[in-house]
């Protein structure tokens, strides 16, 4: 599996069929294994660049992940569903993807993008991050079940009443003589 098949593993995929050898490193073979045609592509971009304010159109745009985006746009299309009314959902400028650092911004609009897309539109996107379960346990570990018997506890008091213990002197720190 490519590594960018394997980065891009999670929410953005839920639901998509991404080849094993994906390469984001290269746009237009990407879009063409995803199966987004360069006319379909043009016309993704030119419907992203009518939906939203010009800088938050450029940063979707421009992201590494946006042929995983365009395919679904592109599915969503080819059913007849209208993504730019999913996309213009998050155009306000009072959307929660806005707060944090400017240098997450693209991959925290990427996130909400893919949000808006995959929630129905007569219900309100969530306020948060979503958990996607699926992508949960797709990168989850398994672990055995403790068998082990339970410890006991450790006793209230010590042993050696604390006046009457040792202490050893301090470590040295640094370099010795």
């Amino acid at each position: 599996m490519s590594t960018d098949a394997k980065n891009v593993w999670g929410p953005l995929t839920e639901g998509l069929n991404i080849p094993r050898d994906l390469d984001l490193g290269n746009r237009t073979r990407a879009l063409d294994q995803l199966g987004v045609t360069p006319d379909a592509h043009r016309t993704l971009v030119s419907r992203v660049n009518q939906t939203l304010p010009q800088q938050e159109a450029g940063f979707l745009v421009s992201s590494r992940q946006w042929p995983v985006l365009a395919h679904r746009m592109h599915r969503m299309a080819q059913e007849g569903l209208p993504f730019a009314a999913h996309l213009a959902r998050i155009a306000p400028d009072t959307d929660p993807w806005r707060d944090g650092p400017p240098s997450s911004i693209a991959s925290r609009l990427l996130l909400a993008a893919h949000h808006a897309l995959i929630t129905p539109l007569d219900q309100a996107l969530p306020a948060g991050p979503r958990v996607s379960t699926t992508a949960a346990r797709s990168r989850s570990t398994t672990t055995v079940p403790d068998t082990a018997p339970p410890k006991q506890p450790a006793p209230a008091q010590p042993a050696v009443p604390a006046h009457r213990q040792q202490t050893a002197p301090a470590p040295r720190q640094g370099r010795g003589r």
